[in-house]
């Protein structure tokens, strides 16, 4: 039996060898220009689902003192825990453009995602990104206020539905505006969109839709709300840390 050792060490030794040929690490990127400015050209506040990746490419554009694109600037992509990006680093394109796919985290909630270049003296210019993570409940207010919110508290018209925004002699606030509805409670909330707004002294283009909506519905609606606020809104009473 022990003639067969030698025969074995020696093809461990060999397919122990041949593995290590097959972990070569990735080329390192090097910038060959640099910019002076970073801009979201496409892919923010999107709306996700917890723990999957975005729908739609996270797009950053890098620019010149003059607002042009710059090619092969090197741009770095980082996140809170649990986020990841494909790639995390890329070499700006001939359009001044960097594409990353984003998989945000396993819970609901909004997740900046921090993104660097660096300018001809190496100082780092960042650029925040918000990106959202949309929980069962999130994901049916957004579904409600689409049908019979958007339209209204949206300013922007889409192929699928046309604003109503400008038309209105009160505009209405849109929902991400967080000065505006963070200073409301939930109860404020609930009551508004329950019974109008005259029910809060607000403006009677806003119709009541208690007898459309169910209480899971309005509740939904309130949480969807309360996740594209921006400033983000905090509950009263929680204690938040700081970074």
């Amino acid at each position: 039996m022990t003639r067969y050792v030698p025969v074995m060490g020696m093809l461990a030794l060999t397919i122990l060898a041949g593995c290590s040929h097959h972990a070569k690490p990735a080329p390192a990127l090097h910038a060959s220009a640099y910019g002076s400015a970073l801009a979201v050209s496409s892919g923010d506040k999107q709306l996700g689902t917890p723990g999957a990746p975005l729908p739609q490419p996270l797009v950053i554009e890098v620019n010149d003192d003059q607002g042009n694109g710059v090619q092969g600037a090197l741009v770095k992509f980082s996140g809170p825990a649990g986020v990841s990006f494909n790639p995390a680093a890329a070499l700006s394109d001939s359009n001044g453009e960097v594409s990353t796919n984003v998989t945000v985290g396993d819970s609901s909630g909004r997740y900046t995602v921090e993104v660097i270049t660096t300018d001809k003296k190496g100082k780092e210019i960042p650029l925040q990104v918000n990106e959202l993570a949309a929980g069962y409940q999130e994901m049916l207010g957004y579904e409600v206020q689409k049908k019979y919110c958007s339209r209204c508290h949206d300013p922007n018209s889409t192929p699928e539905q046309v604003s109503n925004y400008g038309n209105l002699a009160v505009a209405p606030h849109p929902f991400d505006r967080g000065n505006t509805f963070n200073k409301l409670s939930d109860a404020d909330l609930a009551s508004i969109i329950s019974h109008g707004g005259p029910a809060m002294n607000l403006s009677a283009l806003m119709p009541d839709y208690g007898s459309t909506l169910s209480k899971a519905d309005i509740r939904a609606v309130i949480a969807y709300i309360r996740l594209v606020s921006n400033p983000p809104f905090q509950a009263p009473g929680m204690v938040y840390a700081t970074r």
